[in-house]
């Protein structure tokens, strides 16, 4: 940036006059690259090249300002639209391996789970919260089954670490993910790619910019995701790991006067395909037979993980009735913003509403004495309005302003067995004899002249069903103090009011087939004094595992928090800086969905953060580093937890907090040797460990790793040759690597790490990917070919326990080499 006298006797001068700015303190994103509030960009030397002015020099807005990426004193890395569209993404889940420290966890798109130097937060459900917040335009992504939608039409993507609870609000706790779009602009602009490759992929996004006239313009586009999957039924021939999303994006701008301006903007996703493919690791040969007098074989309980086949190499079954995943997303944003002479002011205000539907099998076999789905169905609306005023002088940079959240969900957690497999949940619990299964009254019917009647095969369903409504409240402040022409100090604070209300009521179960039967069973029922109540308790979710049925039940909190930071930067050169940094964080508290009347802390991290920013202009270099530490209170995390002792219910998800805390060094390099050579390097090392935690199965877990790797890097190779066929090529490689889990004495229950010695879970992973570039001069036209993991590297992410009462347990994988070709296309 450009350096300025400013003395320290005329800044302490001017500090009173500021000091109700610094009052308030802490800021969200703001629309990209602001005129009104844009620092002045850093100059760089006549002899500095083209490339070394990119590497520093890209806008960001990561404190709710314009600013070089060099200048801001938070540890970020930037994924650009052009990294996007080298690496064929369609959502930042398709690339995290390539930002070091993040984590997405994508294989059911509507329930993520994100994580950031190894905090991370739930996949699914309204009882908890992510700890990484994820914002388009600056509006929160409300819950996961709205934080992963297809990129269109992006800009860049920013991803903060470490807290941001300050800048950009109360769930972002272990960082942040800003996604920008570009807005609509004064030239017209058309332009599309299309996609064809391996599995059927088929893809195509299509952009139209329009003027309207020199003070209005609109934006349209619309891509559509479309293959047939990688994973194969081995029974029913149906296709697993298949995209079927398209979606569309619309805005309006409208300059008002010179000085004013609105931005409309209408976001509409729909998502439709199968849900996650489940590997069964118990191999028929394994099974025993049914004790008598019922027949058939089932899985040896408890399951035995020596005798589990590897799941990279076992067939996959799924029965599950009506298995799907599918989201249907609108959101509507209104922005208007007015510069005064002082500054600018900002409303924005934003509606979202998604419908999630994820039903998926998780026995892993297609046989009827041990089904079991699962399906997590949630409604979700949400409103968000935040007043902000920014402005700058000679001694201050200075944001404030207030906010008000509002969402209202809805979830129902169900669970369909059929009455075969609840009589082998009986009986692995010991809750049941043989002679007490639906199979053994069922082999007496024809005995006694009912025949004509069975109790097998008929559907069972229990479910959970939530309401929440949160309201939060907030007013905030950032003043960056410009203490002298080379020395900054930046103060901000963020207070919140957050108010929740939930409930939980769990209706009687659902078997209308059985009901008809015990109705015409009822004369045999009376005669031989059995009480027909006996077939109609629930099994999986009842008192004994903390869900009273046909009980509704409510509880309400308010939760309030601070979260400031400081942070002083020094510039030694335009082209060196070094900062320090103390931020916090919070994360309101909440409830469990599935255990009624529970309720759990909010969670705080405090993070010490020091770093040193540097470009060097004669070697075309660029280098970051950061150093942190952070301890976390009451970190929330959705784990499985055994079923209850003296039930035959299922293992539950549920919120168990830990403290923690971790150590971490991140570096990022970027170097431009040649005109068309550019490389890249990233690198995350982090030592996390618990210092209290007590998991659901009893497992004391203090001392321990939290099961982040301790290493993780990203390369990238790009190189343009001029003058190829009248245009030029590019080739571009990216390489990404994550360390093994390390696990700790909860790992196996979790499935998160090694669990059998026929297999690995949680190994180190690695991925390449390339693509070959040929663009026609001015970009008008172009080709390419692309390929994501090249070596074919494939990997179990994880197996997951719930159908253990079964003795079974089904594992996830990672899809194989995909390859595709591009054609693009604009006017």
């Amino acid at each position: 940036m450009t350096m300025r006298q400013r003395p320290l006797s005329a800044s302490l001068r001017h500090l009173l006059s500021g000091g109700a700015a610094l009052l308030l303190c802490a800021p969200l994103p703001a629309f990209a690259d602001q005129a009104a509030t844009t620092t002045p960009p850093k100059q760089v030397s006549k002899s500095d090249t083209h490339e070394v002015k990119q590497l520093g020099a890209i806008t960001v807005t990561a404190q709710s300002r314009a600013q070089e990426m060099q200048d801001v004193p938070i540890a970020l890395q930037i994924v650009t639209a052009k990294q996007v569209d080298t690496l064929a993404a369609t959502d930042i889940s398709k690339m995290d391996i390539f930002v070091p420290g993040l984590v997405v966890s994508a294989g059911q798109p509507t329930q993520p789970s994100y994580a950031l130097r190894g905090i991370g937060g739930s996949g699914f459900g309204i009882g908890t919260e992510p700890a990484v917040g994820v914002y388009v335009d600056g509006v929160y992504a409300a819950r996961s089954g709205g934080a992963l939608l297809a990129f269109n039409d992006i800009k860049r993507i920013e991803v903060l670490k470490g807290p941001q609870g300050t800048l950009f609000g109360r769930n972002s706790a272990a960082g942040a993910i800003s996604i920008i779009t570009n807005e609509p602009g004064d030239t017209f602009e058309a332009k599309g790619t299309f996609r064809y490759g391996a599995y059927g992929e088929r893809y195509g996004d299509v952009l139209l910019n329009v003027p309207l006239n020199q003070d209005m313009a609109l934006r349209f586009s619309v891509l559509d995701n479309q293959s047939d999957g990688w994973a194969r039924d081995s029974a029913n021939g149906k296709h697993y790991g298949g995209n079927h999303d398209w979606g569309t994006r619309a805005q309006y701008r409208w300059n008002i006067t010179p000085n004013t301006r609105v931005l409309l903007a209408w976001d509409h996703e729909q998502l439709k395909q199968a849900p996650q493919a489940a590997y069964s690791v118990v191999p028929l040969s394994s099974y025993v037979a049914r004790p008598s007098p019922l027949t058939g074989t089932v899985p040896p309980f408890p399951a035995d993980p020596k005798t589990w086949m590897n799941p990279l190499h076992a067939p996959l079954y799924g029965d599950a009735v009506g298995a799907a995943e599918t989201r249907r997303f609108n959101g509507v944003t209104l922005t208007v913003d007015h510069s005064f002479g002082w500054g600018s002011f900002t409303s924005t205000t934003a509606w979202r509403n998604f419908d999630t539907y994820n039903l998926g099998d998780y026995d892993g076999t297609n046989q009827r004495d041990t089904y079991l789905d699962t399906a997590n169905i949630e409604h979700n609306n949400s409103w968000y309005q935040e007043f902000k005023l920014t402005g700058n002088t000679d001694l201050i940079d200075w944001v404030a302003g207030t906010s008000f959240y509002h969402e209202q969900a809805r979830q129902i957690s169900r669970v369909d067995t059929y009455t075969d497999s609840l009589d082998t949940l009986g009986l692995n619990s010991g809750s049941l004899g043989p002679t007490d299964t639906f199979a053994f009254y069922n082999s007496l019917l024809p005995l006694v002249g009912y025949g004509q009647y069975t109790l097998l095969g008929d559907p069972w369903r229990e479910e959970v069903r939530n309401d929440e409504n949160i309201n939060s409240y907030a007013v905030y402040g950032d003043v960056i103090w410009h203490l002298t022409d080379r020395l900054n100090l930046t103060t901000g604070a963020r207070y919140t009011l957050d108010q929740k209300q939930f409930s939980w009521f769990n209706p009687p179960r659902y078997a209308p087939q059985l009901d008809t039967t015990l109705t015409g069973l009822a004369p045999l029922l009376q005669l031989v004094g059995i009480d027909p109540s006996v077939f109609q308790q629930n099994q999986v979710f009842n008192t004994a595992t903390g869900a009273p049925v046909n009980v509704l039940a409510q509880a309400r909190n308010n939760w309030r928090d601070f979260s400031p930071r400081v942070v002083l930067d020094y510039h030694f050169t335009p082209s060196i800086m070094a900062y320090g940094s103390v931020t916090r964080g919070y994360k309101a508290g909440g409830y469990n969905m599935l255990e009624f009347n529970s309720h759990y802390s909010p969670e705080h991290v405090v993070n010490y953060e020091g770093g040193i920013k540097t470009v060097f202009p004669e070697q075309n270099l660029l280098l970051n580093v950061t150093a942190y530490y952070y301890t976390y209170k009451n970190l929330q995390a959705l784990v499985l937890k055994p079923a209850t002792a003296g039930t035959n219910g299922i293992p539950e998800y549920v919120t168990s907090t830990s403290d923690q805390h971790a150590r971490g060094l991140e570096v990022e390099l970027q170097w431009a040797p040649t005109d068309g050579l550019r490389l890249g390097l990233n690198g995350a090392f982090i030592n996390s460990t618990y210092t209290r935690y007590i998991a659901p199965d009893g497992n004391n877990l203090a001392g321990q790793p939290t099961g982040t790797p301790i290493f993780s890097g990203a390369a990238s190779l790009s190189y343009t040759l001029p003058h190829v066929f009248n245009g030029s090529l590019v080739y571009d490689a990216s390489y990404g690597y994550r360390g093994k889990s390390r696990c700790n004495s909860d790992s196996q229950l979790q499935g998160n790490c090694q669990v059998s010695p026929n297999f690995t879970v949680g190994s180190a992973r690695q991925s390449v990917d390339m693509r070959l570039d040929w663009n026609a001069p001015g970009s008008r036209w172009g080709v390419g070919v692309f390929v994501t993991n090249l070596l074919n590297k494939r990997y179990v992410t994880g197996v997951d326990n719930t159908a253990a009462p079964f003795g079974l347990a089904v594992a996830h994988i990672t899809p194989p080499r995909m390859w595709g070709v591009e054609l693009r296309a604009k006017l």
